[in-house]
């Protein structure tokens, strides 16, 4: 399951005070002095129980001049956009009950459905008890990423992301299906940003078969080579099967070998 970093009582920290800090190290998952400098600023923007609302309550009113606070997805807010390696935001979590879980949908907002992520993140529970989440673990170097591909799954545990709860998301080991929280619940994240992550694949689970239920990111790459071996170019094919080959992205040496069967 993703790493618990314990950080004692943090000072609070502004948005603009941790996106400083941050920028002075960046974000780098794979060194712990980073991860650690990271998570205390992240725990200490959590302790400032309202600069979220403050930043919320502008936008609507029109008195933000925040490029940042933008919307990234049905549920997220953009506090800082990707640079020195990461970006920031905030994730809205409704409950079962509320009124955008109910007209939108479950799927809408990720829940119950069970996945990895291709990049390192950190999140903290800022407000509320914390969406729930069933975690396993497993080897992404073990698996093809061949949908229905059996994969060793191993079970940890089931738990909420409660107030001030710090986690380490680890990238291609961490998997977890969430559930919503009793009520209204918000978490903030650090998000590596690496143009590299996009040649990982992110995978969906059925976790009570232990399978890969399918890939989740489909790459501009991946979208463009389907496109033009689709149409029938003869360079598309061409390129296929030089990609099928000697690519060095694992990810997309699979869809250009399966595209290479689908026209033999």
């Amino acid at each position: 399951m993703p790493r618990e970093l314990n950080v004692v009582a943090p000072a609070p920290l502004s948005l603009d005070e941790c996106v400083a800090r941050l920028d002075e190290e960046g974000f780098d998952p794979r060194d712990e002095r980073s991860l650690a400098n990271a998570a205390e600023l992240l725990a200490g923007l959590a302790a400032n129980r309202t600069f979220l609302g403050d930043i919320l309550i502008g936008e609507l009113g029109g008195a933000s001049a925040r490029q940042e606070a933008t919307a990234y997805g049905p549920q997220a807010i953009m506090l800082r956009p990707p640079a020195r390696g990461y970006f920031l935001r905030a994730n809205i979590w409704p409950a079962r009950g509320d009124p955008a879980c109910q007209s939108s949908g479950a799927s809408s907002f990720v829940y119950g459905l069970p996945h990895d992520h291709n990049f390192d993140f950190l999140t903290v529970g800022y407000f509320g008890p914390g969406y729930v989440s069933d975690y396993y673990e497993y080897d992404y170097e073990s698996v093809a990423g061949e949908e229905g591909e059996a994969v060793d799954l191993r079970f940890v545990e089931r738990s909420a992301l409660s107030e001030g709860r710090v986690l380490h998301y680890r990238a291609r080991r961490d998997v977890h299906c969430q559930h919503p929280p009793e009520s209204l619940s918000v978490s903030l994240n650090i998000c590596a940003a690496n143009p590299a992550q996009g040649w990982f694949d992110q995978y969906r689970f059925e976790v009570d078969r232990g399978r890969i239920a399918g890939v989740l990111n489909a790459s501009a790459n991946e979208v463009m080579l389907r496109l033009g071996v689709a149409l029938g170019h003869e360079d598309a094919r061409a390129l296929a099967a030089d990609f099928a080959d000697h690519h060095p992205s694992a990810a997309m040496r699979r869809v250009a070998g399966e595209l290479v069967a689908r026209v033999s």
